[in-house]
């Protein structure tokens, strides 16, 4: 595939990022505004039909009209190298569809926040007078800053036009996702599009779609005619509010829906808020007829005459393109929806109820054309479409080999042709890509007969920059010579935000880094500051940048160490206090003493509780007792000179 390497003046196509049935998505710089942006070019087949084109330009007008952070912005629109292209936001991120490939059923408080913002973008574009018509996941960005943006307004018509499209019989949307009155051939409306968002909810709680079959007849038949189980069947977490929400959405009845997009979002953002949201009240039977029949549609299941130029409905993708054999997998579904129709009229004309002859139509012959533009001349002619894959020898793959009925041969307008496509000479094997850079990827390909699909990019922790990560189909795959192999390329590891988990529970700093594609280590410390099992730091700290893959160091609090009380015997009481705080631990000097008797020990320590050894935490208290010296009493002995001898009167003793 050539990639233009600019269209106008102004944009400048830096890279091709996917190829859908009608137009291709090349990452562009919008060099007046310095910007990045996404480009949908649209096939040059389809560029000489006025009609389309016309729809095309009206589409991308009506869709820039919209203004809304959830809504993937529309710059400009343009004519360039003999075909149109618009020019819109570029996100970067991933699709819901990615994300569910990947991971499964979301987080009910994760999918419930995903719907809030997809209702929100809906409400914009309905009070707009926009239907989007196909609400999916592939259509559901979720960009690097956590921003849910609703893609492909591109087949969103102003609901003015909706006669128009029934006139034309055309069917916009996808299968799994339908609503019972798409699926019937009915003008959608904006509770289509809630029925459909519903789904994708659906989707999102439980991993899997509400209806699923062998083909997407059967999958639009019970959307019309099944009750889907409630999501807590599936999922016990989801919890009745929620179910209350995506059934009273994916109701059959559109008047039993929620009335507009954004009072299904006050539910959804109720949930979020921790409200409950009862069960709706059920419409009643004869109110739901007139509100879900519309005037000109009211008995008709899908048209089976459409008028003999009916330009093919584009499926826009931002990004996230659908692959090109979806489409008639999809008409050959709705050929078989109209084959009904047909006979159902057959068994009235022979009842006698008409004698009108069939609408035939001679099948035109698009052997050797490609299968997208022998789709689109058959679609042109009235007849539905079934692709037939086959090896041929003489036909270049992607080629159609012959059609049943064939060339020259009239079938009844609305009847379903085979077209047999060829897949190349013969069956090859996908070869082992991943690991591979992209130039031996290709080379391997060529080697084996294949080519190179779509090439796609994506962070990737484990492989370096320009490294196969991922590879569709997946190698060991027999498939037909020429077949192409789509290719997913890693840029490399991400640079994330070290977060700031400090104080946090082991448990959720874990999870916080591995968010973020951070591996994470851990070891224990003590501290006095923070508590036992939480995290005291990071290495590296929070706010430095590091790639997805690294590893975070956590260092998470063992609480406070323990001490060995120390000896306090012989210490003043200022040196016991201050040998005290030094290990964090406080004295505490007990208001009585003990007596001692060496004049040394006087207010010195003498005992301590607890004991010498004993483990102690900081804050704990030590109560000493502090001597108390008490010097012995001093008697003072007089002696008195001896008391004269008795006087006998004469002067002699």
């Amino acid at each position: 595939m050539d990639t233009p390497k600019a269209l106008t003046d102004r944009y400048q196509v830096t890279a091709h990022l996917a190829r859908g049935g009608m137009a291709d998505v090349y990452e562009g710089q919008d060099t007046l505004l310095n910007r990045r942006v996404a480009i949908k070019v649209l096939h040059s087949q389809f560029s000489a039909d006025e009609a389309f084109v016309k729809r095309f330009r009206r589409e991308a007008q009506a869709a820039a009209n919209l203004s809304h952070p959830n809504i993937v912005g529309i710059y400009d629109w343009g004519q360039a190298e003999g075909t149109y292209f618009i020019v819109m936001e570029l996100v970067e991120g991933r699709s819901l569809r990615d994300v569910l490939k990947s991971e499964g059923a979301l987080l009910p408080r994760r999918a419930t926040e995903i719907a809030s913002e997809a209702a929100a973008a809906l409400s914009v574009a309905h009070q707009a007078g926009l239907v989007h018509r196909d609400v999916k996941p592939g259509n559901i960005l979720l960009a690097r800053d956590g921003t849910v943006k609703v893609t492909d307004f591109g087949i969103a018509r102003a609901w003015d036009d909706s006669q128009e499209l029934t006139r034309t019989g055309a069917v916009i949307g996808t299968a799994t996702y339908f609503s019972p009155e798409q699926a019937q051939g009915h003008s959608a409306d904006a509770r289509s599009d809630i029925y459909s968002l519903g789904v994708v909810m659906y989707e999102m709680l439980t991993g899997r779609p509400p209806f699923t079959g062998d083909s997407p007849m059967s999958v639009a038949f019970q959307h019309v005619s099944t009750e889907a189980p409630a999501p807590t069947s599936l999922n016990a977490d989801v919890g009745e509010s929620l179910d209350n929400i995506v059934m009273r959405a994916m109701r059959k009845d559109p008047a039993g829906r929620y009335q507009s997009a954004e009072e299904m979002r006050s539910d959804l953002v109720g949930v979020l808020r921790g409200e409950e949201v009862g069960a709706a009240p059920v419409v009643p039977v004869a109110a739901a007829a007139v509100a879900a029949t519309s005037p000109s549609d009211s008995t008709r299941v899908m048209t089976a005459t459409p008028p003999p130029t009916v330009p093919p409905d584009e499926v826009y993708r931002q990004i996230e393109e659908e692959p090109p054999s979806q489409l008639p997998f999809i008409l050959t579904a709705f050929g078989l929806l109209i084959a009904l129709v047909v006979l159902l009229f057959i068994l009235f004309q022979a009842a006698g109820g008409g004698n009108s002859d069939a609408d035939l139509v001679e099948v035109p012959n698009v052997t050797n054309l490609t299968q997208e533009t022998a789709v689109a001349r058959l679609l042109a002619d009235g007849f539905e479409v079934n692709i037939i894959p086959e090896t041929s020898t003489e036909v270049d793959a992607g080629n159609v080999i012959r059609t049943d009925p064939g060339a020259g041969f009239e079938a009844e307008r609305g009847s379903t042709i085979d077209v047999y496509v060829s897949t190349g000479s013969a069956e090859t094997q996908v070869p082992p890509l991943i690991g591979q850079t992209l130039e031996n990827a290709t080379a391997l390909l060529e080697s084996a007969g294949l080519t190179v699909g779509t090439v796609s990019e994506r962070p990737d922790a484990e492989y370096a920059e320009g490294v196969v990560v991922e590879q569709s189909p997946a190698s060991g795959n027999l498939v037909g010579t020429g077949t192409a192999v789509n290719l997913v390329v890693s840029t490399g590891p991400e640079l994330v935000e070290v977060p700031d988990v400090v104080e946090m529970t082991e448990r959720e700093a874990t999870a916080a880094l591995q968010d973020l594609g951070l591996k994470v280590t851990v070891t224990d410390e003590y501290s006095n500051e923070v508590a036992e099992g939480l995290v005291i730091e990071t290495d590296p700290v929070a706010g430095t940048e590091a790639e997805t893959g690294d590893t975070i160091l956590l260092v998470v609090s063992l609480g406070p160490e323990p001490i060995d009380t120390p000896n306090l015997t012989g210490l003043t009481e200022e040196q016991a206090r201050a040998l005290l705080a030094d290990l964090g631990l406080e004295l505490n000097v007990s208001q009585a003493t003990a007596p001692v008797v060496d004049p040394n020990q006087n207010g010195l320590v003498v005992e301590q509780f607890p004991e010498v050894g004993t483990t102690v935490f900081p804050g704990d208290v030590i109560t000493v007792t502090l001597g108390e010296y008490t010097p012995p009493s001093t008697t003072t002995t007089t002696t008195l000179p001896p008391e004269p001898p008795p006087d006998n009167g004469d002067g002699q003793p």
